[in-house]
């Protein structure tokens, strides 16, 4: 379905490709800011169905987006967000992924837009009130957590990295060319060896995997 959505991004040919993509999917952008405080004040005035925005940008060109979209989701409980951005910043990271339960939130690298179908896919799952998590993303906050990962194989962490994309069993069995029975021992295998809880539905299992990253 169309969405009315709002852009917050500081480097013009980036936002003006993105609003082109907007458009060429049937989306309207109602705003189109260079700031976070811009992006505050369109989403207070507009009230979109999603904001993407940019991690830094002006005022101080630090993490200003991030932090505004903190802010934003804190004051309309489970306003969809996506954040693009060229790094990962964990500290922010989390609190963007923490808020509301973790949904209708995504934090994706921008190197991801070129995928479009993947890029509208996400998009799309965020609205809808889904959890997207760039695999990168996965990869820093693994880090802070290396013993318990060191016990899954190459393969596990390579379907826990997709996992937190909030791909479906079938997704993942197509992605790594594999069958689904194998994709139910993987996920079993992960959540056991990581004490987690065994959900079926995406979001829930993405939810799971980010409580761990947070533990």
């Amino acid at each position: 379905m169309p969405l009315r959505v709002i852009l917050a991004e500081d480097a013009v040919l980036l936002r003006e490709g993105l609003v082109g993509l907007l458009q060429r999917f049937g989306h309207e952008t109602l705003a189109v800011v260079g700031d976070a405080d811009a992006l505050v004040e369109a989403v207070h005035r507009d009230r979109p169905d999603l904001v993407i925005t940019d991690v830094r940008m002006p005022p101080s060109n630090g993490d200003d987006g991030l932090r505004a979209a903190v802010a934003l989701r804190e004051t309309y409980a489970g306003l969809p967000v996506l954040v693009l951005s060229q790094y990962v910043e964990r500290s922010y990271a989390l609190q963007l992924l923490d808020s509301c339960n973790g949904a209708a939130v995504g934090y994706l690298l921008k190197e991801r837009v070129g995928a479009v179908a993947d890029f509208m896919a996400a998009l799309d799952r965020v609205a809808a009130g889904g959890t997207v998590v760039d695999p990168e993303v996965i990869h820093q906050l693994v880090k802070l957590h290396p013993d318990p990962l060191g016990r899954l194989s190459a393969r596990e962490k390579e379907v826990l990295s997709l996992m937190a994309e909030g791909r479906s069993n079938a997704n993942l069995a197509a992605h790594l060319f594999i069958s689904e029975a194998a994709i139910n021992k993987h996920i079993g295998s992960i959540f056991n060896k990581l004490d987690l809880p065994v959900y079926t539905d995406g979001h829930r299992r993405v939810l799971a995997v980010l409580a761990f990253l947070r533990a």
